[in-house]
Protein backbone atom coordinates (compact mmCIF):
# COMPACT_ATOMS: atom_id res chain seq x y z
CA UNK A 1 0.00 0.00 0.00
CA UNK A 2 2.34 2.60 -0.92
CA UNK A 3 2.69 6.34 -0.09
CA UNK A 4 4.06 8.63 -3.21
CA UNK A 5 7.02 10.62 -2.47
CA UNK A 6 5.38 13.90 -2.54
CA UNK A 7 2.86 13.11 -0.03
CA UNK A 8 5.87 11.77 2.34
CA UNK A 9 7.84 15.23 1.70
CA UNK A 10 4.43 16.98 2.74
CA UNK A 11 4.29 15.38 5.89
CA UNK A 12 7.74 15.81 6.76
CA UNK A 13 7.30 19.57 6.55
CA UNK A 14 4.87 19.18 9.54
CA UNK A 15 5.36 20.32 12.75
CA UNK A 16 5.06 17.66 15.81
CA UNK A 17 2.31 18.12 18.18
CA UNK A 18 4.60 18.25 20.75
CA UNK A 19 6.60 21.12 19.61
CA UNK A 20 3.11 23.05 18.72
CA UNK A 21 2.29 22.65 22.31
CA UNK A 22 -1.37 21.94 21.16
CA UNK A 23 -3.38 18.95 22.64
CA UNK A 24 -3.49 15.64 19.73
CA UNK A 25 -6.44 14.57 18.52
CA UNK A 26 -5.30 10.99 18.01
CA UNK A 27 -3.03 9.25 20.26
CA UNK A 28 -1.72 5.99 18.54
CA UNK A 29 -0.21 2.94 20.66
CA UNK A 30 1.88 0.32 19.66
CA UNK A 31 1.19 -2.75 21.58
CA UNK A 32 3.91 -5.27 22.57
CA UNK A 33 5.68 -3.25 25.87
CA UNK A 34 3.20 -0.72 25.64
CA UNK A 35 -0.10 -1.76 26.28
CA UNK A 36 0.49 -5.67 26.86
CA UNK A 37 4.11 -6.97 28.41
CA UNK A 38 7.26 -6.60 26.58
CA UNK A 39 8.39 -9.51 24.26
CA UNK A 40 11.81 -7.85 24.66
CA UNK A 41 11.88 -8.84 28.57
CA UNK A 42 11.19 -12.64 27.50
CA UNK A 43 14.30 -12.05 25.71
CA UNK A 44 16.42 -10.72 28.29
CA UNK A 45 15.42 -13.64 30.45
CA UNK A 46 16.40 -16.15 27.83
CA UNK A 47 19.54 -14.38 27.75
CA UNK A 48 20.37 -14.40 31.44
CA UNK A 49 19.26 -17.60 32.07
CA UNK A 50 21.61 -19.35 29.17
CA UNK A 51 24.66 -16.97 29.78
CA UNK A 52 24.00 -15.57 26.38
CA UNK A 53 25.94 -12.20 25.68
CA UNK A 54 23.29 -9.01 26.57
CA UNK A 55 21.73 -7.63 23.21
CA UNK A 56 22.98 -10.84 20.98
CA UNK A 57 19.25 -11.89 20.03
CA UNK A 58 17.96 -8.74 19.62
CA UNK A 59 20.82 -7.52 16.90
CA UNK A 60 20.73 -11.49 15.60
CA UNK A 61 16.95 -10.69 14.77
CA UNK A 62 17.63 -7.12 13.61
CA UNK A 63 21.00 -7.21 11.79
CA UNK A 64 19.07 -9.16 8.17
CA UNK A 65 17.02 -6.31 8.33
CA UNK A 66 14.73 -5.11 6.18
CA UNK A 67 13.97 -8.84 5.07
CA UNK A 68 14.93 -11.32 7.61
CA UNK A 69 12.97 -13.95 8.70
CA UNK A 70 11.46 -12.02 11.63
CA UNK A 71 10.37 -8.98 9.48
CA UNK A 72 8.97 -11.09 6.51
CA UNK A 73 7.09 -12.68 8.76
CA UNK A 74 5.74 -9.47 10.18
CA UNK A 75 5.00 -8.09 7.19
CA UNK A 76 2.55 -11.44 5.99
CA UNK A 77 5.04 -12.24 3.70
CA UNK A 78 5.53 -15.70 5.28
CA UNK A 79 3.82 -18.10 7.73
CA UNK A 80 4.06 -19.10 11.07
CA UNK A 81 4.83 -22.61 10.57
CA UNK A 82 7.87 -25.20 10.55
CA UNK A 83 9.34 -23.33 7.84
CA UNK A 84 9.50 -19.97 9.45
CA UNK A 85 11.26 -21.83 12.86
CA UNK A 86 13.51 -22.89 10.39
CA UNK A 87 14.57 -19.31 9.12
CA UNK A 88 14.36 -17.67 12.57
CA UNK A 89 16.69 -20.28 14.36
CA UNK A 90 19.17 -19.82 11.16
CA UNK A 91 18.88 -16.14 11.86
CA UNK A 92 19.54 -17.07 15.75
CA UNK A 93 22.66 -18.90 15.22
CA UNK A 94 23.98 -16.81 12.22
CA UNK A 95 28.16 -17.13 12.06
CA UNK A 96 28.13 -13.46 9.79
CA UNK A 97 26.13 -11.77 12.41
CA UNK A 98 28.10 -13.54 15.38
CA UNK A 99 31.03 -12.14 14.37
CA UNK A 100 29.81 -8.18 13.48
CA UNK A 101 28.27 -8.70 17.00
CA UNK A 102 31.78 -9.66 18.29
CA UNK A 103 33.53 -7.13 16.65
CA UNK A 104 31.19 -4.26 17.57
CA UNK A 105 31.73 -4.92 21.30
CA UNK A 106 35.40 -5.55 21.13
CA UNK A 107 35.10 -9.17 21.85
CA UNK A 108 37.18 -9.86 18.61
CA UNK A 109 39.25 -7.80 15.90
CA UNK A 110 37.88 -7.44 12.90
CA UNK A 111 40.02 -9.16 10.06
CA UNK A 112 43.12 -7.49 9.16
CA UNK A 113 44.00 -6.81 5.51
CA UNK A 114 45.68 -10.16 4.06
CA UNK A 115 43.53 -12.18 6.62
CA UNK A 116 40.60 -14.53 5.56
CA UNK A 117 37.20 -13.20 6.99
CA UNK A 118 36.03 -16.60 7.17
CA UNK A 119 38.96 -17.52 9.29
CA UNK A 120 38.57 -14.90 11.19
CA UNK A 121 35.07 -16.07 12.06
CA UNK A 122 35.99 -20.04 12.71
CA UNK A 123 37.84 -18.46 15.25
CA UNK A 124 35.34 -17.67 17.29
CA UNK A 125 33.25 -19.55 19.62
CA UNK A 126 30.23 -20.82 17.55
CA UNK A 127 27.05 -18.40 18.26
CA UNK A 128 25.22 -19.68 21.13
CA UNK A 129 22.36 -22.14 20.56
CA UNK A 130 19.39 -20.69 20.43
CA UNK A 131 15.81 -22.46 20.35
CA UNK A 132 13.93 -20.19 18.30
CA UNK A 133 10.71 -21.94 18.58
CA UNK A 134 10.75 -21.82 22.31
CA UNK A 135 11.82 -18.38 22.31
CA UNK A 136 9.26 -17.04 19.91
CA UNK A 137 6.40 -18.63 22.08
CA UNK A 138 7.89 -17.36 25.43
CA UNK A 139 8.26 -13.67 23.77
CA UNK A 140 4.35 -14.45 22.28
CA UNK A 141 3.39 -15.49 25.97
CA UNK A 142 4.92 -12.42 28.08
CA UNK A 143 2.80 -10.33 25.67
CA UNK A 144 -0.20 -11.40 25.81
CA UNK A 145 -1.10 -9.72 29.80
CA UNK A 146 -2.19 -6.22 29.35
CA UNK A 147 0.02 -3.44 31.35
CA UNK A 148 -1.18 -3.22 34.99
CA UNK A 149 -0.54 1.11 34.68
CA UNK A 150 -1.07 1.36 30.31
CA UNK A 151 -4.21 -0.35 30.22
CA UNK A 152 -5.99 1.40 32.50
CA UNK A 153 -4.69 4.75 31.83
CA UNK A 154 -6.37 3.67 28.31
CA UNK A 155 -9.60 2.45 29.11
CA UNK A 156 -9.65 6.55 30.81
CA UNK A 157 -8.35 7.96 27.77
CA UNK A 158 -11.29 6.06 25.66
CA UNK A 159 -14.10 6.64 28.26
CA UNK A 160 -13.02 10.39 28.42
CA UNK A 161 -14.15 10.47 24.23
CA UNK A 162 -11.68 13.65 23.58
CA UNK A 163 -9.19 11.79 21.17
CA UNK A 164 -8.81 9.00 18.51
CA UNK A 165 -7.53 6.02 19.85
CA UNK A 166 -5.55 4.19 17.34
CA UNK A 167 -3.10 0.94 17.45
CA UNK A 168 -0.09 0.65 14.80
CA UNK A 169 1.74 -2.27 16.11
CA UNK A 170 4.28 -4.77 14.08
CA UNK A 171 2.14 -8.07 14.34
CA UNK A 172 2.11 -11.75 13.11
CA UNK A 173 -0.88 -13.84 11.99
CA UNK A 174 -1.25 -16.72 14.17
CA UNK A 175 -2.59 -20.25 12.50
CA UNK A 176 -6.62 -20.18 12.30
CA UNK A 177 -7.09 -22.72 15.80
CA UNK A 178 -4.36 -21.15 17.95
CA UNK A 179 -5.03 -20.33 21.15
CA UNK A 180 -3.62 -16.85 20.17
CA UNK A 181 -5.55 -16.45 16.86
CA UNK A 182 -7.38 -13.76 18.21
CA UNK A 183 -4.66 -11.46 18.73
CA UNK A 184 -4.43 -9.20 21.47
CA UNK A 185 -6.77 -9.43 24.61
CA UNK A 186 -10.60 -8.68 22.94
CA UNK A 187 -10.38 -6.16 26.03
CA UNK A 188 -7.07 -4.50 25.07
CA UNK A 189 -8.20 -4.69 21.22
CA UNK A 190 -11.79 -2.89 21.95
CA UNK A 191 -10.36 0.47 23.17
CA UNK A 192 -8.97 1.07 19.98
CA UNK A 193 -11.45 2.72 17.22
CA UNK A 194 -8.20 1.95 14.73
CA UNK A 195 -6.56 -0.64 14.55
CA UNK A 196 -3.06 -1.00 11.75
CA UNK A 197 -1.33 -4.60 11.84
CA UNK A 198 1.61 -4.85 10.40
CA UNK A 199 1.11 -8.76 8.86
CA UNK A 200 -2.43 -7.61 7.49
CA UNK A 201 -1.28 -4.21 5.12
CA UNK A 202 1.91 -5.65 4.23
CA UNK A 203 4.39 -2.95 6.05
CA UNK A 204 6.30 -2.67 9.19
CA UNK A 205 7.38 -0.10 11.46
CA UNK A 206 9.91 1.31 11.47
CA UNK A 207 8.73 1.93 7.18
CA UNK A 208 7.51 5.29 7.03
CA UNK A 209 4.50 4.51 4.58
CA UNK A 210 3.12 2.79 7.20
CA UNK A 211 2.74 5.85 9.35
CA UNK A 212 1.66 7.77 6.74
CA UNK A 213 -0.68 5.11 6.37
CA UNK A 214 -1.94 4.96 9.97
CA UNK A 215 -2.83 8.51 9.39
CA UNK A 216 -4.85 8.00 6.48
CA UNK A 217 -7.09 5.48 7.81
CA UNK A 218 -7.45 7.54 11.40
CA UNK A 219 -8.56 10.49 9.24
CA UNK A 220 -10.88 8.06 7.12
CA UNK A 221 -12.19 7.11 10.48
CA UNK A 222 -12.58 10.06 11.77
CA UNK A 223 -14.38 12.03 8.31
CA UNK A 224 -16.61 8.87 8.09
CA UNK A 225 -18.11 8.92 11.61
CA UNK A 226 -18.57 12.75 11.02
CA UNK A 227 -20.69 12.25 7.59
CA UNK A 228 -22.55 9.64 9.45
CA UNK A 229 -23.62 11.20 13.02
CA UNK A 230 -21.02 14.00 13.74
CA UNK A 231 -20.27 12.84 17.24
CA UNK A 232 -17.01 11.57 16.65
CA UNK A 233 -16.09 15.29 15.55
CA UNK A 234 -18.34 17.09 18.26
CA UNK A 235 -16.28 15.00 21.12
CA UNK A 236 -13.30 16.10 19.59
CA UNK A 237 -14.39 19.50 19.24
CA UNK A 238 -11.68 20.96 16.81
CA UNK A 239 -11.75 20.16 12.65
CA UNK A 240 -12.52 17.22 11.39
CA UNK A 241 -9.81 15.40 9.71
CA UNK A 242 -6.17 13.95 11.31
CA UNK A 243 -3.03 15.25 9.92
CA UNK A 244 0.39 13.80 11.21
CA UNK A 245 1.22 16.68 13.94
CA UNK A 246 -2.34 15.89 15.05
CA UNK A 247 -0.69 12.45 16.57
CA UNK A 248 1.30 11.57 19.55
CA UNK A 249 2.57 8.21 19.24
CA UNK A 250 3.40 5.84 22.03
CA UNK A 251 6.47 3.18 21.68
CA UNK A 252 9.09 1.47 23.06
CA UNK A 253 11.74 1.40 20.21
CA UNK A 254 13.67 4.29 19.39
CA UNK A 255 14.18 3.60 15.59
CA UNK A 256 10.10 3.55 15.52
CA UNK A 257 9.72 7.17 17.48
CA UNK A 258 12.13 8.07 15.24
CA UNK A 259 10.38 7.94 12.16
CA UNK A 260 7.39 8.56 13.58
CA UNK A 261 9.18 12.05 14.40
CA UNK A 262 10.42 12.07 10.60
CA UNK A 263 6.91 12.09 9.93
CA UNK A 264 5.62 15.09 11.90
CA UNK A 265 4.22 13.09 14.67
CA UNK A 266 4.66 13.93 18.30
CA UNK A 267 6.21 10.86 20.32
CA UNK A 268 6.52 9.27 23.82
CA UNK A 269 9.37 6.85 24.52
CA UNK A 270 8.20 4.08 26.94
CA UNK A 271 10.99 2.06 28.72
CA UNK A 272 10.83 -1.53 29.56
CA UNK A 273 10.35 -1.45 33.21
CA UNK A 274 9.30 1.84 33.44
CA UNK A 275 5.89 2.21 31.52
CA UNK A 276 4.63 4.25 34.48
CA UNK A 277 6.32 7.28 32.72
CA UNK A 278 5.34 7.12 29.97
CA UNK A 279 1.44 7.47 31.75
CA UNK A 280 2.66 10.25 33.52
CA UNK A 281 3.34 11.98 30.25
CA UNK A 282 0.35 11.13 28.77
CA UNK A 283 -1.27 12.91 31.83
CA UNK A 284 0.66 16.28 30.49
CA UNK A 285 -0.18 16.02 27.19
CA UNK A 286 -3.82 15.16 27.81
CA UNK A 287 -4.94 16.97 30.84
CA UNK A 288 -6.40 13.95 32.09
CA UNK A 289 -5.68 11.93 35.67
CA UNK A 290 -4.62 8.18 34.33
CA UNK A 291 -2.94 6.96 37.18
CA UNK A 292 -5.42 5.26 39.53
CA UNK A 293 -5.70 6.23 43.31
CA UNK A 294 -3.20 3.54 44.70
CA UNK A 295 -0.53 4.77 42.00
CA UNK A 296 -0.71 8.40 42.84
CA UNK A 297 2.77 8.37 44.93
CA UNK A 298 4.33 7.18 41.67
CA UNK A 299 3.83 10.58 40.55
CA UNK A 300 6.26 11.87 43.06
Amino acid sequence: MPINSSALEAHQTTLSTMALGKQPKALLFDIGGVCVGSPFQAILDYEAAHNIPSGWINFSISRPAPNGTWHRLERGEIKLDAHFFEGFSQDLRSKESWREFCDIRGKNQSPTHGVDATSAADSLPPPPDIDGEWLFWEMMRVASDPDPFMYPALKKLKASGQFLIAALSNTVIFPENHAYSKGIADEVRSQFDVFISSAHVGLRKPDPQIYLYAVEKMDGYVREKARVDGSLAKELGRDIGIATSDVIFLDDIGANLKTAKMVGMGTIKVQLGNVVDAVKELEKVTGLELLGEDDSKLRL
